[in-house]
């Protein structure tokens, strides 16, 4: 299945259904009066967090969305049927936006979590409802409201514990496929990985989601190579595993390189606790490998502490993956994208929660 994580869709609603102007008219009964129904509500748009979806590619080819019209009101006292809903399913971890693609409509964090994009218009009100004892006989019926058309864009940021950052061929799919049961495509060149990757990885009787994310090269946040933009799938993730190449010519450079992009990048990422790997010491002699993860440390700052490790044959990766659930632990109570996996939408006041369905009534 094609990875998409970003796209613009029309959402419209219903129109209300109009109100019926009519008279009863029975034999023998000779004073009817008015008993037209009123017309049924419009259906509306609703946004829903489901599992088991992790890309917006069921949007690629259907970008229009409208919910049905409420049906007219009838005589005898007949409303008209209320017009069905349309609910767009989305992965968990999507935010909604207007179309400016700055203001938050809603942010899911949750499965079951449902946001209500347009809301359907109102049935118009029958001329049974303008009766009176001065008015016994009114024609008024009122026209139904319409409904509301907005276009909206939508944005999946995938929702996990760890991520892993580093240059091009640092080994990160390797490294996700020895310590979970990932099996994201590994070669011998670069941008090997074309977009995220998640896996789970269990850690004695814990686990916790690690993402993979697409290398980043020098010039990245001005459109170099893939770009930053798969940077946003790690904006929730609670710690970062920066893996650098151990084969590499100038490993501190390297570093510095990914510093430098996730710093121009922004959105906080850089403020994250970072777990530093000297990667594929499998292929350094072991006097090589301490030299390089010295060097690596000075670059990255004095007390950094540098780990070792090796996807290919399993080495060090184990103290990679404590070090990160131990990291994933302090940060839960601390780390604001947490905070908002815990309470639902980010911001409350700007998503329009919609409530549940009622269950059918089984009466006929």
């Amino acid at each position: 299945m094609k990875f998409l994580d970003r796209v613009k869709v029309m959402v419209a609603s219903g129109a209300g259904g109009n109100g019926c102007a009519s008279f009863r008219r029975e034999k023998f009964i000779e004073f009817g009066g008015p008993d037209g129904g009123d017309g049924g509500d419009g259906g509306s748009v609703i946004a829903e967090a489901v599992e088991g979806l992790n890309t917006l590619i069921d949007y690629r080819y259907q970008q229009h969305f409208k919910a049905a019209r409420g049906g007219h009101g009838m005589g005898k006292g007949r409303t008209g049927a209320r017009g069905r809903d349309v609910v767009l399913k989305v992965p968990v971890g999507t935010q909604i936006f207007e179309d400016d693609g700055e203001t938050l409509i809603a942010d899911f964090t949750h499965p079951g979590e449902r946001a209500l994009l347009a809301k359907g218009g109102r049935g118009g009100l029958g001329n049974l409802n303008f009766k009176s004892s001065t008015n016994q006989a009114p024609r008024r019926a009122d026209p139904g409201e319409p409904g509301c058309e907005r276009w909206i864009r939508m944005q999946l940021k995938l929702i996990a514990d760890a991520g892993l950052i580093g240059l091009p061929n640092a080994g990160k799919s390797t490294f996700l496929a020895a310590v979970s049961r990932a099996r994201p495509k590994v070669a011998d060149y670069p941008f090997t990985t074309l977009q995220p990757q998640l896996g789970v990885v269990a850690v004695n009787s814990a686990s916790f989601v690690l993402a993979d994310i697409p290398g980043l090269i020098a010039g990245a946040h001005e459109g170099h190579g893939l770009g930053t933009r798969f940077l946003s799938h790690i904006e929730r993730c609670r710690v970062l595993i920066h893996l650098v190449d151990g084969t590499a010519a100038d490993a501190a450079a390297a570093y510095q390189t990914v510093r430098g992009e996730v710093r121009a990048y922004g959105a906080g990422i850089a403020d994250k606790p970072e777990i530093l790997v000297l990667n594929k010491i499998d292929a350094l002699p072991p006097e090589v490998a301490c030299a390089r993860a010295t060097e690596l440390a000075a670059a990255a700052g004095g007390g950094t502490d540098v780990l070792m490790a090796s996807g290919i044959n399993g080495a060090g990766t184990a103290l990679v993956l404590q070090r990160a659930l131990s990291a994933i632990t302090a940060a839960g109570a601390t780390d604001p994208a947490n905070a908002a996996r815990a309470t639902g939408p980010a911001n409350a006041a700007q998503a329009t929660i919609a409530p549940a369905p009622p269950p059918a009534d089984p009466s006929p």
